[in-house]
């Protein structure tokens, strides 16, 4: 067995003086048991932890490191803009170079504004698609994880539609009460709900395709009659593509799904791995906004140098398109060898990109409902005997995984081989 004692000892420690002793929940793995590891270094597709064991990272820290752990081209560029200075609080011209940038290679964003995070990038687009719209009205879908600002923070419940019930304590049902959850996957509710309170809609956000509650890849037919119904009724449609943003191609799940969405957000990628965010679409939208317009948006370090000197960089990188092409053919390759370790049991894997999501399950979901409990379950008792040989997977079986251009074939044949022996053993037990 893998050592442990220091992430244990770190661990208890920071339980101390850190609620839960995480700064964001599923890193306590409390859903997979077992012992969280504290990692101490990244190294390519690696993880090294603070007992010295490494991991093949499918985490990828959740999405950002498409190149893997300190790609030396980042991390040459960030000592570069370090040594000139870190935060500024001012303008900086490698703001306007990605922004450029950005706006260069994805037609339809005219204009952008960087902030910290993806979960400040959703906040500010519900407000600027408010402030345009002059109305009230937010639709999101169950399933859909847009951060954790307090008006998305609602889940689903029966019916065509729920108003304005928070998921999380803290959150006043007045601040949800003008965020409205349909189903995904059903043209109906859609359709309907459209019908009786299409006037009243300001937004509807969706995630580019949605990967927080599984890899849900929607139909085309169905996000096209999103984008036809939103305009019908002059409702912006927002892509959330926090995830999608540059992994999926240059132009991410907008251009997979063939739409044009009114506002986009980003993060991860965006940043290369440095914490920040986006959000951007049409001029006549984005002009909205202070200093141009009514509604108000800052931030002290929104455009940092250091994270807009990483973003650029790692998005200069992509821009040619052969890494996206390069990922694609690993993630297909990694995912036909462990199913062909699963023939016969009850596992399906969702993939796109590079991105993929093992469900413990014959057929594969659209919806969040539709995933089995049972198949988390069976995930969670594995978590832990694939982090013994030497795998990191997300902890938790909702979170879908990453393939980086530092992953080789050899690491991922590998690991498909473990990871194979592992789930063929825990569904035929």
């Amino acid at each position: 067995m893998s050592k442990t004692n220091r992430s244990q000892e770190i661990f208890k420690l920071a339980q101390q003086v850190i609620p839960g002793g995480v700064n964001s929940p599923v890193r306590a793995f409390r859903s997979v048991g077992g012992i969280p590891r504290i990692i101490e270094r990244g190294e390519g597709a690696y993880l090294i932890d603070a007992d010295n064991n490494r991991y093949l990272d499918f985490c990828s820290s959740w999405g950002p490191l498409i190149f893997g752990h300190c790609d030396p081209d980042i991390m040459s560029a960030i000592k570069e803009q370090t040594e000139k200075g870190i935060s500024f609080g001012t303008s900086t011209e490698i703001e306007y170079e990605l922004a450029e940038f950005i706006v260069h290679h994805v037609e339809h964003v005219d204009k952008i504004r960087f902030v910290s995070s993806g979960t400040e990038a959703v906040m500010s687009a519900i407000r600027v698609a408010r402030g345009f719209t002059d109305r009230d009205l937010i639709v999101k879908f169950d399933g859909c994880y847009h951060g954790h600002c307090d008006h998305l923070l609602v889940k689903a419940g029966s019916g065509l539609a729920t108003f304005g019930q928070p998921s999380s304590a803290g959150v006043p049902k007045n601040i949800t009460a003008d965020t409205v959850v349909l189903p995904l996957n059903d043209q109906k509710a859609l359709t309907d709900f459209f019908n009786k309170q299409g006037d009243k809609i300001a937004a509807v956000i969706i995630e580019g395709i949605p990967a927080n509650n599984g890899l849900l890849i929607q139909h085309q037919e169905y996000i096209q009659s999103l984008r036809k119904l939103t305009e019908k009724h002059g409702a912006l449609l927002i892509f959330d593509e926090v995830i999608t943003g540059f992994r999926i191609g240059m132009t991410g799940a907008a251009a997979y799904y063939g739409i044009i969405p009114d506002l986009v957000t980003y993060g991860k990628i965006v940043g290369g791995g440095m914490p920040v965010g986006a959000f951007g679409g049409r001029t006549d939208i984005m002009d909205v906004l202070s200093p141009l317009g009514p509604v108000y948006q800052a931030g002290t370090l929104s455009g940092n140098p250091v994270a807009m000197r990483a973003g650029l960089t790692t998005l200069k990188k992509l821009a040619d398109g052969k890494i996206h092409i390069q990922l694609e053919k690993l993630n297909q390759r990694f995912v036909t060898r462990l199913l062909n370790h699963l023939q016969g049991c009850d596992v399906s894997i969702a993939g796109i990109a590079s991105i993929f999501w093992i469900a413990f399950q014959r057929s594969l979901p659209l919806t969040a409902s539709e995933i089995k409990s049972e198949g988390i379950t069976h995930f969670n008792r594995i978590h832990e005997s694939v982090l013994e040989k030497g795998i990191y997977l997300p902890p938790s079986g909702y979170e879908v995984c990453f393939i980086s251009a530092a992953h080789t074939e050899k690491d991922l044949d590998n690991a498909a081989d473990i990871l194979g022996e592992l789930i063929a053993k825990e569904i035929n037990a």
